[in-house]
């Protein structure tokens, strides 16, 4: 009996196996050199398939790239959405973070969640922030409309932020989301090259480094 279509595959793995691995591979290459340098054939030569049949699977360079970055910007969306929503999540006791009853700021239950969503793929942030996609493309478009949304969320809690301290200012509130979008690539870069840095651990590191910002800032204000 002949395999039908949908479920063949290739040197025995099925093909929803083998799409998984080609988004996955495709996934780091597209974060780890950008959509520009990143070809089909290097892609397909990593997952062990001929380039024809990755074509076969998901169409042109752009419809690969557009699998890899769907599911990272719906799962980095709902991460943001959910830790600026959701009900606080209390903190591990740290000589940081105090008693067990604290409860996490926003800044570090975002940070946190997307450690998390970025587990195991980490290059993936890349691939929403990817500076090389082609302009008035389809991929440029819809990664813009991640990073909108995304950097939407962002201005909120800015903006909620800045009116704790009196601040109403709308330039203060950009410039600091600004920066904001920056401290997270950079975190995210660094955390690149710690492999084993866990999610947790990141965001105990952030609170640690959160403090000492604060100490800096007291003492220069003084």
């Amino acid at each position: 009996m002949t395999t039908p279509p949908s479920k063949a595959g290739t040197k025995g793995v099925p093909r929803a196996a083998r799409e998984r691995q080609v988004l996955d591979v495709a996934t780091e290459e597209f974060g780890r050199r950008g959509y520009e340098a990143t070809t089909v054939a290097a892609v397909a030569t990593r997952v062990g398939v001929t380039k024809p049949l990755l074509h076969h699977y998901f169409g042109s360079k752009q419809d690969l790239y557009l699998a890899c970055l769907n599911p990272v910007g719906d799962r980095l969306l709902h991460a943001v959405r959910t830790a600026m929503t959701g009900p606080a999540s209390a903190v591990r006791p740290t000589a940081v973070t105090g008693p067990a009853s604290a409860v996490r700021p926003t800044a570090l239950r975002v940070l946190h969640a997307l450690f998390t969503a970025l587990d195991g793929q980490r290059e993936a942030w890349f691939v929403l922030y990817d500076t090389t996609l082609p302009p008035d493309s389809d991929a440029a478009r819809r990664a813009a409309y991640y990073r909108r949304a995304i950097d939407d969320l962002a201005a909120t809690g800015t903006a909620d932020l800045l009116r704790t301290t009196g601040s109403c200012d709308p330039l203060d509130a950009d410039a600091l989301a600004y920066a904001w979008r920056g401290l997270c690539t950079a975190l995210v870069r660094w955390w690149v090259s710690h492999p084993d840095e866990s999610p947790e651990a990141m965001a105990q590191r952030c609170a640690r480094l959160f403090a000492a910002g604060r100490t800096l800032l007291t003492e220069a204000s003084e």
